[in-house]
Parts: structure tokens; sequence; C-alpha cells
């Protein structure tokens, strides 16, 4: 294998809190066409229960760019980006996102094996807000094709 299992289990820090805002989650919404007013009017999101308006269920995938980028990007590894494509994606949530949220994010290397000739690589980041609480688990599965 080319990618390295011995990294299943290295862990990278985001290098700096991520500040949704109310701006972010509206850009999101629009970017992946969901109109739903909980999105962007605050109004609407609080009668629907939300501090704030909330995020869609797949912004937490912003969450992780940045921890993902620092694994792709570490040299022993051995990603060879020009071969990645988007295999899978989940969440698991203790809460909703909503602006206001200022999250820490770690990304972990989980898991990394071979399948029908490609190279599977997962990653988790785990999302806490500024309490130290648990907020999102965005999980992303990369396939690294075969030559």
């Amino acid at each position: 294998m080319a990618i390295n299992p011995d990294y299943v289990g290295r862990e990278y820090r985001a290098p700096e809190a991520y500040e949704v805002t109310r701006v972010k989650i509206r850009e999101f919404a629009e970017a992946v066409g969901d109109t739903a007013p909980v999105y962007t009017d605050p109004a609407a999101a609080e009668a629907a229960g939300y501090a704030d308006v909330v995020a869609p269920p797949t912004f937490p995938v912003i969450l992780g760019m940045a921890g993902s980028a620092q694994a792709i990007a570490d040299p022993g590894l051995g990603v060879d980006f020009s071969r990645v494509v988007h295999g899978d994606q989940g969440f698991r949530y203790s809460r909703p996102v909503v602006a206001g949220d200022v999250l820490d994010t770690v990304t972990r290397i989980t898991d990394v094996k071979a399948l029908g000739g490609n190279e599977l690589l997962t990653l988790e980041t785990v999302a806490t807000d500024a309490s130290g609480d648990h907020v999102v688990t965005a999980g992303m599965m990369l396939v690294v094709r075969g030559e």
C-alpha cells in the first residue's frame, strides 16, 4: 500500500477555532440549494426552537477541511491527491450547529485499507464548542484510485 498504515490514529488539529456565522450558514445553504428559512431567517430559526440560524445537516463538511488538508499534505502519509475521489461522508450530532458557535476541530485518521486495487483513507473530525462539549463528528472516506 502506498498510504502509510502507521498513520492510523494520527491527529491533525485545525490551526484556529471555526467561527460559525449567519453569513457562512447562508452561503452554504445557497451553495447546496437549500432554501429552508431556518438557515437564513433568525425569526424562523427561533420559532423552530433554535438559538439562532441553524446550519444545514451537511455543513460540518467544512469543519473537517483544515485537518483533512493537513493529513493529505503530510508527505509521510503518502496520498497522491491527483488520484483522490470522495467515497463517503457521514455525521453524528450531539446538537445542531448554530450561528455564534465557535468550534475547535481535530481530524484523526481512523482507517487505511486496500480494496479492489484502490486504497481507502478514512478520516474523522470531532468538533467541540467553547465549553469543550461535543457538537458533531464528521466522517469522511477518500478513495485513492490505483494505477
